[in-house]
């Protein structure tokens, strides 16, 4: 049986899953489109299926929303401030705006941020291309950090290479949780955690044991789920990233 090969490209996806199982419909508005979901739909994948893309990192439909990488702010009539539309749920009559002045500016304020606790190495980074942080950069329309790296940071966190499989690099880590949601969610092995709170949350398996020593089954749901090189496949940083897919039998 001869091999398909297709292209190399991510999957759509539309930020959150899909609500459970509901007859009833709810019809909002969107950027001065009438779109029509079932209800329980988040305004993120309301958005997405009606193929207007919102900026999104810590959100990913194959997790449940946790609305914390502030990247996907969009503005909602009679409501305050800027709403996270992965977290807010699509209601009758709701009019959205995902772009304009304040929201781009916002936007590019948070990745700004986020930019300037993030190594600069993106030529040398094994996902370069393949990379959400930058697809997003390029999205808000980032050019230029102001804050510099004279301040805290952890750009000199130690890599963590005791895993066979992957590496963990925490320079490189947005603290998005989508590794440890994914731990949870989809494997159930619960080997992750957010560690500390604030500036010093990090991720970290079994109380900051390497990740050979914690409770980790190397079932890759973690590395999957992550939208940096944080979480990185040996064989990924030996061959870079993959150029087509393959159709197979394989489970």
């Amino acid at each position: 049986m001869s091999a398909a090969y297709t292209s190399y490209e991510r999957a759509s996806d539309l930020g959150t899953p899909a609500p459970e199982a509901s007859t009833k419909l709810v019809t909002l508005t969107i950027d001065g489109e009438e779109v029509t979901v079932p209800e329980g739909t988040s305004v993120m994948r309301a958005a997405a299926l009606s193929n207007i893309n919102i900026p999104k990192l810590c959100a990913t439909d194959s997790l449940e929303p946790f609305g914390s990488c502030r990247l996907c702010l969009v503005q909602i009539e009679g409501m305050k401030g800027l709403p996270a539309s992965c977290t807010t749920e699509a209601k009758h009559g709701m009019k959205v705006t995902t772009q304009n002045k304040k929201i781009a500016d916002t936007r590019r304020n948070v990745m700004e941020l986020y930019i300037s606790d993030h190594p600069l190495d993106c030529l040398t980074c094994p996902t370069n291309g393949d990379c959400e942080l930058q697809d997003m950069a390029g999205v808000v329309g980032l050019r230029e950090v102001r804050y510099g790296y004279a301040g805290d940071n952890h750009l000199d966190a130690k890599k963590d290479t005791s895993n066979p499989y992957f590496t963990f690099d925490p320079s490189k880590c947005i603290v998005c949780s989508r590794c440890v949601r994914a731990c949870e969610e989809v494997q159930g092995t619960f080997a992750l955690t957010i560690q500390g709170r604030g500036f010093e949350s990090k991720v970290s398996p079994s109380q900051n044991q390497p990740f050979l020593d914690s409770e980790c089954v190397s079932c890759g749901a973690c590395v999957q789920a992550c939208p940096t090189a944080t979480l990185s496949e040996v064989g990924l940083i030996e061959k870079g990233v993959p150029e087509h897919s393959v159709i197979t039998t394989c489970a």
